[in-house]
């Protein structure tokens, strides 16, 4: 499909996709570039490319499709860094779960003949590192991509076949209902995550043993959700930060109507609540985004059913 794959970034995103392209023979070669001298030893010792580099122009160049797959935060730096050397026709795309701060980032250092098509594979796991990675992280989930109005229709179609390659259902969205749709379905659940469990953390009244002895299966997924890399979150609040603020403003007073029909006793209220999101639950293992199983699919062998 591409003759000079460069992934920018070799963490658990970036690794599962150098695995599964080279599965699925994709690149002839496939270049991978990182700031980390533990990151590019670890992704030498696995093979996960053709070359490694420590400077990212130098994998991005010649390339036919880059990949940044990393934090938020750095994306305009490393743009900045590799937009000088882009070849004509070459196509950046990313993995990032905030859009309009990707176009906002990366197009203004792109030289004309350059195409972005921003996009989310929705996988993932609360680990971290190529070491992280599997190839079939993004079989059967979703791969949203974001392209702005008048983007060259072939290279939006040359990244939805490069998904698609490996399993995942692309959809095509406008970037701003990108963000407001991964607030409520990622990022403030995320958010609740490490609130709640920072909350038992300061807790005077129990014990740090006892929050972990007695954990049941609720507190534990939260503390799964809450153990994700802390600077890749910090970047997706700081970027999402209008779209996460209006969900939480909703969440806020949904939860005072929840505290207020516990006070009062209203019992109509909660089990109409518990039977609606009951549904939502079944329809998602419908869907196929999820496992029935007892662990919630949390075994080693069912990881990439972790929430992204």
């Amino acid at each position: 499909m591409f003759d000079r794959l460069a992934i920018i970034g070799i963490g658990l995103i970036g690794s599962s996709i150098a695995r599964a392209a080279r599965e699925h023979g994709l690149a002839k070669h496939i270049a991978i570039a990182d700031a980390s001298d533990a990151h590019r030893r670890q992704a030498q010792e696995l093979q996960l490319g053709d070359s490694v580099h420590h400077d990212a122009a130098e994998a991005a160049k010649n390339a036919d499709l880059v990949l940044l797959c990393v934090p938020l935060g750095a994306n305009a730096a490393v743009a900045a860094h590799i937009g000088p050397v882009l070849k004509a026709g070459a196509i950046v795309s990313d993995v990032g779960s905030c859009k309009q701060a990707v176009i906002r980032d990366v197009a203004p250092h792109l030289p004309r003949g350059v195409h972005l098509v921003p996009g989310h594979p929705v996988a993932g796991t609360e680990h971290s590192g190529p070491t992280a990675g599997f190839a079939a992280l993004f079989q059967n989930r979703w791969c949203i991509l974001t392209p702005e109005a008048g983007t060259d229709a072939a290279a939006i179609e040359k990244v939805k076949a490069f998904w698609a390659a490996f399993g995942s259902k692309v959809e095509i969205m406008e970037p701003r209902h990108h963000d407001l749709v991964l607030a409520i379905t990622s990022h403030v659940p995320h958010l609740i995550a490490y609130n709640i469990v920072g909350t038992a953390d300061d807790l005077e009244t129990v014990t740090e043993s006892e929050v972990i002895k007695y954990s049941a299966g609720g507190f534990r997924d939260f503390t799964r959700i809450a153990a994700s890399d802390p600077t890749m979150w910090r970047d997706v609040f700081l970027n999402n930060k209008e779209a996460v603020l209006e969900m939480l403003g909703r969440f806020t007073e949904d939860l005072i109507a929840l505290q207020r029909a516990i006070r009062w006793g209203e019992g109509e209220t909660l089990f109409d609540l518990f039977t609606r999101t009951r549904a939502i639950r079944r329809a998602i293992i419908d869907a196929g985004q999820e496992t029935a199983a007892p662990d919630f699919g949390r075994s080693p062998a069912a990881k990439g059913d972790a929430q992204s």
